[in-house]
């Protein structure tokens, strides 16, 4: 049986990974939101009126859902889950509509990757991420493993604050 320290942290290292890789998209796209929104129009699916929109706000949902994840807020592994289910939706759409582009996930991508391979490789990417979250979802079904709401991660937070003040 493994101990509850092993538990914790092979939880928290899944979780971290997941974070991480959603907290570096989010950021490498909302540093050029431009070229996010060309790669958003070349699949197709969004209206004109709102691929710069959902180039603006995707990257900022990313990040504030890694953010969350970081510190198990409670939501954001859902938040996540959700994101990781459009984004192989859209990469699949790619594929069966035979587009030859790069996905986006991390920014631009080079010439010579930007090709179907771009799109499969991308696919297997979110789906090893969606197995990485229902491991998560598993692991706290079946181990304990709870969320904390945003509301007591921030008051732990103002209580620590607050003790290095005083101390």
């Amino acid at each position: 049986m493994l101990s509850i320290t092993w538990k914790s942290f092979s939880y928290s290292a899944v979780r971290m990974g997941l974070a991480l890789a959603f907290l570096t998209a989010g950021a490498i796209k909302i540093q050029n939101p431009m070229t996010f929104a060309a790669t958003v129009d070349a699949f197709g699916i969004l209206p004109g009126f709102l691929v710069l929109p959902a180039a603006f706000v995707l990257p900022v949902l990313e990040i504030l859902g890694a953010v969350a994840l970081i510190f198990d807020i409670r939501g954001s592994l859902g938040l996540i889950t959700l994101m990781l289910l459009v984004f192989i939706a859209v990469l699949a759409w790619g594929l069966h509509m035979g587009l030859d582009i790069d996905c986006g996930c991390y920014g631009p991508g080079d010439p010579e990757a930007e090709a179907f391979s771009g799109i499969r490789s991308a696919l297997r990417r979110d789906l090893l991420m969606l197995a990485c979250a229902a491991v998560l979802y598993a692991w706290r079904w079946f181990l304990g493993m709870r969320p904390v709401s945003f509301a007591s991660k921030y008051q732990s937070v103002k209580t620590l604050i607050w003790k290095e003040e005083c101390a």
